[in-house]
Formats: C-alpha cells, structure tokens, sequence
C-alpha cells in the first residue's frame, strides 16, 4: 500500500489510495467518467482493474475520499526502471473537486520513492486538453515521444 501524504481535495476530504481488494474491487470497478470523456477512457474503471489483473504489468490502486472510492489509477514499472501512470479515472459525479490533482500528488512521492526510479512517465490523447494542464502544472513535460497515438510527458526524479 502506498504511503500517501495528507491530501485533502477542495470540499475537505481527505485523499488517500488504497489497494483494490475483495472489500473494495466493485465500487473501483463501476468507477465511470464523464460522457464527454469517454473519447479518451473506456467507459468503466472495470477495464483497467482487468488490466491489472491478466497482464501482470500493471497495478491498479483505489482513490479514496474519506472513506469513500472515488476513482482508480495505475502504475507500472519499466524495462529501463522508470515508472509509468496509467488509469487515472475519477468517477463523473465527483470530478471538479480536484481528485485527480490530489491523486497525483500521492501517487508521485510514492513511486520516486521506490527503488532504483529515475522518472514518472505517463501518455495521454493531445486532446485531452484538461489532462495536459493538469500533468503541466504538475511539472510533467513533453518528451517529443508518442505511445500509441498519444504523447508522452516525463517527471524527473
């Protein structure tokens, strides 16, 4: 279980994530996006927690809000031993309270805090306009490399 710091996202709760269990795995699993933003997700977190579970590359982690499972996020770990987020998806009814933010903020420390990382990796649509400011400000930046059909933006270390 990641160490994840005292986030709190802007109506006051506090974000913290959590593995995906037998207690919690169907509230993670019905975690569903925005209409809107289906062009850049799949229509239900169930997807990536299937990910996660055949592939054997990903690991799937709950966001909760107090006590409550509010999205799901990913991360896997590469040949070259950087470290890559995938899966950030918070549920329709509770976007707009700064979720995803604060579930990049305990995810990052996390991850820089294993051993042997260098770097947090992730892709995403250069559509998807919201996700690109939000990894910007978190201090992501342009690689120029593309992964399937989407850019890639790196954190150093």
């Amino acid at each position: 279980m990641p160490h994840t710091p005292h986030l709190l996202d802007a109506t006051g709760r506090a974000v913290t994530l959590h593995e995906v269990t037998a207690a919690n795995w169907r509230s993670v699993a019905d975690i569903a996006p925005l209409d809107s933003q289906r062009t850049f997700a799949p229509a239900l977190a169930g997807r990536y927690l299937l990910l996660s579970l055949l592939e054997n590359v990903w690991h799937s982690f709950a966001v909760h809000a107090d006590d409550k499972v509010v999205g799901h996020v990913m991360w896997a770990r590469d040949e070259d031993g950087s470290h890559w987020v995938g899966g950030l998806l918070i549920d329709a009814s509770e976007q707009g309270k700064g979720l995803a933010r604060a579930t990049m903020r305990a995810l990052i420390p996390w991850l820089a805090a294993q051993p042997g990382h260098f770097a947090t990796r992730l892709s995403y649509d250069p559509a998807n306009v919201p996700a690109a400011r939000l990894y910007a400000s978190l201090g992501f930046t342009l690689t120029g490399a593309e992964e399937d059909g989407e850019v890639v933006a790196e954190l150093p270390a």
